[in-house]
């Protein structure tokens, strides 16, 4: 068997001669056998190596089988190794229930019947092999978890940073472009005498117009001045004001006067989210009313948005199809924050937005 698949067996006897045949009878079973002859010796293996189980014997002179598996299981690489105790003596088995208090997982009473032990001993290490196949299977599932979070991490901050060039290139390119159409219109038409041109050139400055107003409504969906400009406090209030214009949900507002400074990512999260929280309103939650604040509590600040809606449910708030959801709270995680839903049937849904303020 190739050395990297063999278990290491710790076997703990101070009689040379029993450690000697002990390792004998499990010789075939083609494993990585260590042996130590005394408490310390083994304490000292169980410190520096994964072991898959400990034969350990429990009268031993200086340090006895119960002390030692005491120590070992204190440690915190071996405090869920299997310990099997061995003893001499069949009258020894009153001290089975001292040795499952010290975390002994069975008991041998010396002389050992050979395909008993054999069994035990395969048996734990079968266990082992399967336990470390799984902890790697949930390493390499975590590693693709982070991967996967990165690299949504990353999508979500090129996004926005495209949705921010986009709108600079529409709104400056496309609003000169149509600024400039507008006024040779109006140039076009000081020039003009016939009144049928001039009601064509009344209708075109009309769908100039048009045109331009949206150009901004676009260049806002895209990147709100607002935001950029003045803050995410100011951002927030426009952003409800137009949603109780649009719904017709009032919107009271709980907004600071004042807010430490925080950095355009943060500031874009929250904005983020906020507009998917009143996308999901708008869409399922038939409220009437929306209640809105923003606070920085401590180095965190919180959006806490609640509805009087028909309220959502634990297995939506948990469901595969809940993209907005999650969507969320991959954003929030980014940056170290998490989002909290909750809500009843009946009783309207609650969110609570937290996320770390970065120090300066």
């Amino acid at each position: 068997m190739d050395a990297a698949l063999k278990e290491n067996i710790l076997l703990v006897d101070d009689d040379p001669k029993s450690l000697y045949a002990l390792q004998v009878l499990l010789e075939d079973l083609n494993q990585n056998l260590l042996l130590a002859q005394s408490g310390e010796e083994a304490v000292s293996y169980a410190l520096n190596q994964d072991l898959a189980l400990i034969l350990l014997d429990v009268r031993m002179r200086r340090m006895d089988g119960f002390e030692t598996a005491r120590l070992i299981h204190a440690q915190q690489r071996s405090r869920l190794t299997p310990i099997i105790f061995m003893t001499a003596a069949a009258d020894e088995v009153g001290s089975m229930f001292r040795g499952y208090e010290v975390g002994a997982v069975d008991y041998l009473v010396k002389p050992l019947v050979v395909e008993v032990l054999k069994s035990k001993v395969s048996v734990f290490v079968d266990l082992h092999r399967k336990g470390a196949e799984l902890a790697r299977a949930e390493q390499r599932a975590r590693e693709s978890e982070e991967k996967l979070r990165a690299l949504a991490a990353h999508l979500i901050t090129v996004r926005e940073e495209e949705r921010a060039h986009i709108a600079r290139e529409v709104h400056d390119e496309l609003g000169q472009v149509l600024t400039g159409l507008k006024m040779d219109i109006a140039s076009l038409a000081r020039r003009l005498d016939d009144k049928s041109l001039l009601d064509k050139t009344d209708s075109m400055r009309h769908l100039v117009d048009a045109t331009i107003h949206t150009v901004r409504k676009i260049c806002t969906g895209l990147r709100p001045e607002v935001l950029d400009e003045m803050g995410l406090v100011e951002a927030i209030g426009w952003q409800a004001m137009e949603f109780q214009k649009r719904t017709g949900i009032r919107c009271p507002l709980n907004l600071p006067a004042e807010t430490p400074a925080l950095d355009t990512d943060l500031s874009t999260t929250t904005f983020r989210i906020f507009q998917e929280i009143l996308t999901n309103v708008a869409r399922h939650s038939s409220a009437t009313r929306l209640a809105i604040e923003l606070k920085c509590a401590s180095d965190r600040l919180i959006l806490e948005v609640m509805d009087n809606g028909v309220g959502i449910s634990a297995s939506e708030v948990d469901g595969r199809a809940s993209l907005g959801l999650l969507g969320m709270q991959e954003r929030a995680l980014r940056l170290g924050g998490r989002v909290n839903i909750s809500g009843a049937r009946g009783q309207g849904t609650r969110v609570v937005v937290s996320i770390p303020i970065a120090k300066p």
